[in-house]
């Protein structure tokens, strides 16, 4: 077992918006080591998103990641020979780390030509509050809406 918990390595911010939170999303979404495939994509989608909202596609982008983040989750706590799904708040790391990973499972799911398509429909359906990244976090909230009689066990 490791005597202390690692040390978190500091993100360099990406090169077009100079965020840190796009190289987050990027590294997210990069397949065998290929970071500058995963930009490519990003950017293009973020393109995409700019011709069918004629909106600035990052301001898009951020707004479909607001929509996206839970703000509680259930954790399976065993008490007494049962499991109990116990609603709990989410870091806000772990906040940010969901939003990505939804966001990026979902629309590898969708229907589409290239993956920057795909990418752009699903950041277009949660900006608007819809789609099914939108949707898990709606799923989640409501899961530990219908199990807060078991609050009183959070640790």
């Amino acid at each position: 077992m490791r005597k202390a918990q690692a040390k978190k390595l500091p993100l360099a911010p990406d090169p077009k918006f100079n965020d840190k939170l796009v190289t987050r999303f990027v590294n997210n979404l990069m397949w065998e080591g290929k970071k500058s495939g995963a930009y490519t994509i990003f950017y293009d989608a973020l393109d995409k998103v700019t011709k069918q909202t004629s909106e600035d596609g990052y301001e898009v982008w951020k707004r479909a990641l607001a929509n996206v983040t839970p703000g509680v989750e259930v954790r399976s706590r065993r008490i007494g020979g049962a499991t109990f799904q116990i609603p709990a708040e989410v870091r806000q790391d772990r906040k940010v780390s969901l939003s990505i990973k939804w966001l990026i499972r979902y629309s590898r799911d969708r229907n589409g030509r290239s993956m920057s398509d795909k990418l752009a429909g699903e950041i277009v359906a949660a900006s608007k509050g819809e789609g099914a990244a939108f949707k898990k976090k709606e799923d989640t909230h409501r899961m530990a809406e219908a199990n807060k009689a078991f609050a009183h066990f959070r640790i």
